[in-house]
């Protein structure tokens, strides 16, 4: 299993890759490093390119890639990447899709200063677009180590199965504990006897269905999560620090892609932990793959 990670020097770059070796630890994944460089065009900043100005580029690309490939800890393989595109989101898609990649892993931006999520241009544009789910680090993610639980936002709208799908088939491939979550914004008293009993029920049955296909693999529990807003009910949850929440692509998304809904980008307001958007229909990939030598390509 392969994660593509969207590689930038900055904050976001090393946020993005903290993530990626946290999820390739526990998922038994490698990570392919990919940096983009620009095409030039009379759209982009320098055009035509100053004389000399794309080979020191290159050679910088090359450097920033070399130190990135150098912090992935030893046990995580990895592999570096340096890729022509007209746009980070476009080259992350292609490098994903020629790669065979299961996840693209890229960090929020950085200029959010009481959320840890800031969703940028880069993160917006494959939220929009990706065929394959896209993991979101926040702002100053370090961890280290393994995950320790993985919490799935269900829903009972077309597509929810999917994501329910992925995440047991996530938490199954390392016996890793799985918190179903049901969301509901009560009415402006706090009182919706009707909503939250609707809510019960639905997170039975999601509960029955996740044990159903864990088969007895991975923990599976279930609860209600309540609030004025979505984001008053994700900030009454308790979060582990080795935690990550999936949440399904909006019921606008084409079959087999992205798209980042209106509950989906409220929980991301709130969320303290990495979130992984899933497309719809789209079905998790067996673990496996061959291990590769570290390199730089091109």
């Amino acid at each position: 299993m392969r994660y593509v990670v969207g590689y930038t020097a900055n904050e976001r770059g090393r946020d993005a890759l903290n993530l990626a070796a946290v999820l390739a630890r526990s998922q038994a994944a490698e990570l392919d490093l990919v940096m983009i460089d620009p095409v030039h065009s009379p759209y982009t900043a320098v055009y035509p390119p100053e004389s000399g100005y794309q080979d020191l580029l290159e050679e910088q690309l090359k450097i920033w890639l070399s130190d990135a490939l150098a912090a992935v800890p030893h046990d995580v393989r990895a592999v570096g990447h340096i890729r022509n595109a007209e746009s980070d989101a476009s080259g992350l898609i292609t490098a994903a899709d020629e790669l065979d990649a299961a996840l693209i892993v890229v960090g929020a931006a950085s200029n959010g200063l009481f959320k840890r999520f800031t969703v940028g241009s880069v993160a917006n544009a494959l939220l929009h677009a990706a065929q394959v789910p896209v993991a979101l680090a926040p702002r100053g993610y370090s961890r280290t180590g393994t995950l320790t639980r993985i919490t799935c936002a269900v829903g009972n709208r077309r597509g929810s199965e999917d994501v329910l799908e992925t995440a047991v088939a996530t938490a199954a491939r390392s016996g890793l504990p799985l918190r179903l979550v049901s969301l509901v914004a009560l009415d402006a008293s706090g009182r919706d006897a009707d909503a939250l009993e609707e809510a019960d029920l639905h997170a039975a049955d999601r509960l029955a269905r996740a044990q159903e296909l864990a088969a007895g693999r991975c923990p599976v529990t279930a609860v209600v999560a309540q609030g004025r807003t979505i984001e008053n009910a994700i900030d009454d949850l308790e979060f582990d620090d080795g935690e990550i929440m999936l949440i399904g692509s909006s019921r606008l998304a084409e079959n087999n892609r992205l798209f980042l809904g209106p509950t989906a980008s409220k929980v991301l307001r709130s969320l303290p932990v990495p979130m992984v958007v899933v497309p719809r229909n789209f079905r998790s990939r067996p673990a496996g793959g061959t291990s590769r030598p570290t390199e730089v390509t091109e």
